[in-house]
């Protein structure tokens, strides 16, 4: 008898995140997973993210509907959270901005009239963090994004598929790993 077994959450800074464009779904059926496969090869269904609240917005019209702005060193992530999400709708209802957060949630795409893709977050769980844990985080994405970018040589069937949608440019990326590590230094 098959479980549920959860998916990892993966570590991606918010450029290579806005710049993700990419999903897919593992299966035919209607409960089969959906992905977003990231320009570094990464196969996203859940993703772990910390960085700075520094805006939040009810833009709800029957009900609350909120809409935040989580930047890191290297851009900013928009999540969405509303009657679905109503632990991470009240946390946004009640936090103050500026302020460090966690958040654990789903890659969402909208696909506009003129065919861009925007990507957002769909939060599963958001808490309050201070700035050394967010400091932990972007070294912690860092190392792991250096290393999808070490493996764009593989022939692993995510990098592939990666590099033909993307074209993956990895100095593009590793410039944005290094700017990331030099605003650690930045904070000391």
């Amino acid at each position: 008898m098959a479980g549920y077994v959860r998916e990892v959450s993966r570590r991606i800074f918010a450029q290579e995140f806005r710049e993700s464009n990419l999903t897919f779904k593992d299966g035919d059926d209607q409960y089969s997973p959906q992905y977003l496969l990231t320009p570094t090869g990464a196969k996203v269904n859940r993703l772990f993210i910390v960085g700075t609240l520094i805006e939040k917005e009810d833009i709800g019209t029957d009900s609350e509907y909120w809409r935040g702005r989580v930047s890191d060193p290297t851009g900013s992530f928009m999540i969405y959270a509303g009657q679905y999400q109503p632990e991470a709708a009240q946390f946004l209802a009640e936090c103050e901005t500026p302020a460090f957060v966690a958040i654990v949630g789903k890659p969402s795409t909208y696909t506009t009239a003129e065919g861009t893709v925007l990507t957002s977050v769909r939060p599963e769980s958001i808490s309050l963090v201070d700035g050394a844990t967010r400091d932990l985080w972007v070294a912690d994405t860092a190392k792991r994004t250096l290393e999808r970018i070490k493996d764009l040589d593989s022939m692993d069937p995510n990098v592939i598929k990666a590099k033909e949608h993307y074209g993956a440019d990895n100095t593009q990326y590793s410039s944005m790993v290094k700017e990331a590590l030099r605003s650690l230094k930045e904070d000391i």
